[in-house]
């Protein structure tokens, strides 16, 4: 284990991630490409994205089975074939009909990527580096995002939408053939279990369900991980270009600042969480807490909000990204590892739902507010202000229920192993009164 090998399946998985995250967030800089070449409204254009979501959601927790029967290998290879199957049918898709099929193949090949090589992680490294090569695992899958904001926006914009889509096809089909030739599910070393049963495995999902710890990591997901998704993957491109006013360079490079924000902030998460495990929710609301704040500040701002202000959006949103990846880490904690394929399925399915909700009905206001006259372009800012408000009902529903699984959590964990954790409050009064006496 960590070994010369051990890297090498690292540095796959993560290229098969990058891939995954680049297919998957193309349409959010080809937002405005798309509504041009396809003449349709902001609710049905954002189906492009939202049933991408919708497919990738549905298919974590039966991925999550498949990986705890088949080993991570086999999702990893076909998850990238069928991306690029994806992409190609919506390079060269004539009708908004065909680009949703095209989507709805991406989404299905995407879902099956970040929980394997987040197993694959497990599998070939121990120790107190696991939950720090999950942050970088997480932040490396981020540069999918430059690809697509700085390469591919250049290539849609000068040579066109079939010749971009296809580019970025590539890159996933690079993944493939590499994860034929070299991915392995875990070291020689280690002696491979008896494939369970289809029936074994689904007979340990119900008690995965029910463990508080996995509970946990989908409401850490579901609030941390949904804002920036809905941002990056398709409203923020329009908001920064068509609201804003910003050119589509300029907008490109704000995306670019929110992948380096997680870039720099994922490690730090990740010490952070391996440094105070007991205090890992306590991240989690505080990223929630920041995001509210300067979503605020924006959403309020007199007249158009300022440059430097939306820059502190996205770095506050990159932040989030890499905050997500703390519910993993309860899952990996709260499940014992035959289960946790199924363990991070579940976690993986709370940012995306919650993204998609808010994406699609992002759309709808967007597209009532200019049918009722009160906008009077589709993409107004007065508009998206509103339309944006949707996060406040989606992320704080999420955070009561959050709030509900850490308790449950947290006397699970005092009635298993003793341990007591206390509110964050107490221990910092305490900590306070032995400092003043």
């Amino acid at each position: 284990m960590n070994s010369r090998r051990s890297w090498l399946i690292f540095g796959i998985a993560a290229l098969a991630y990058v891939a995954a995250v680049l297919q998957r967030s193309t349409l959010g800089v080809a937002g405005v490409s798309a509504a041009d070449r396809f003449q349709t409204s902001a609710a049905i254009l954002s189906s492009l994205a939202v049933v991408q979501l919708i497919v990738y959601a549905a298919l974590q927790i039966p991925n999550g089975v498949l990986i705890d029967k088949l080993g991570p290998r086999w999702l990893v290879i076909v998850g990238t074939g069928v991306m690029v199957a994806g992409q190609l049918i919506l390079a060269f898709s004539p009708t908004i009909g065909v680009a949703i099929v095209g989507r709805v193949l991406v989404g299905a090949g995407d879902s099956a990527i970040f929980i394997s090589v987040i197993r694959l992680v497990n599998s070939w490294f121990s120790g107190r580096i696991v939950p720090q090569l999950s942050q970088w695992m997480g932040n490396i899958g981020a540069l999918g995002q430059i690809l697509s904001a700085i390469p591919f926006a250049y290539v849609l914009h000068t040579a066109g939408w079939s010749t971009a889509f296809t580019s970025a096809a590539s890159v996933a089909f690079l993944a493939f053939v590499l994860s034929i030739i070299a991915l392995r599910d875990r070291p020689t070393s280690v002696i491979a279990p008896p494939a369970p049963t289809f029936r074994t495995v689904l007979g340990r999902l119900g008690p995965t369900l029910k463990r508080p710890g996995t509970q946990l990591g989908f409401w850490s997901h579901f609030v941390t991980q949904s804002s920036g998704t809905v941002f990056s993957l398709f409203w923020g491109f329009p908001f920064m270009v068509s609201a804003l006013g910003f050119s589509t360079g300029l907008a490109s490079g704000l995306l670019v600042v929110m992948v380096i924000t997680g870039l720099i902030a994922g490690p730090l998460l990740g010490v952070l969480t391996a440094r105070f495990p007991t205090r890992r929710s306590n991240l989690v609301l505080a990223i929630v807490a920041m995001l509210a704040i300067v979503w605020t500040v924006v959403l309020l701002w007199p007249g158009t909000p300022p440059l430097w202000m939306i820059v502190v959006l996205v770095v506050a949103l990159g932040i989030g990204g890499p905050g997500s990846l703390i519910g993993f880490d309860f899952a990996r904690t709260f499940n014992p590892p035959h289960t946790l394929g199924s363990a991070n399925g579940v976690v993986n399915v709370g940012g995306f739902t919650a993204s998609f909700i808010m994406m699609f009905v992002i759309g709808v206001l967007l597209d009532a507010q200019y049918n009722l006259g009160w906008s009077a372009n589709l993409y107004d800012l007065g508009a998206f202000r509103l339309a944006f408000c949707i996060q406040y009902v989606v992320i704080g529903a999420g955070v009561v229920f959050l709030l509900r699984a850490r308790r449950k959590a947290r006397q699970k964990l005092e009635e298993d192993e003793g341990i007591s954790v206390a509110p964050l409050w107490v221990v910092l009064s305490a900590a306070w009164q032995r400092r003043r006496s």
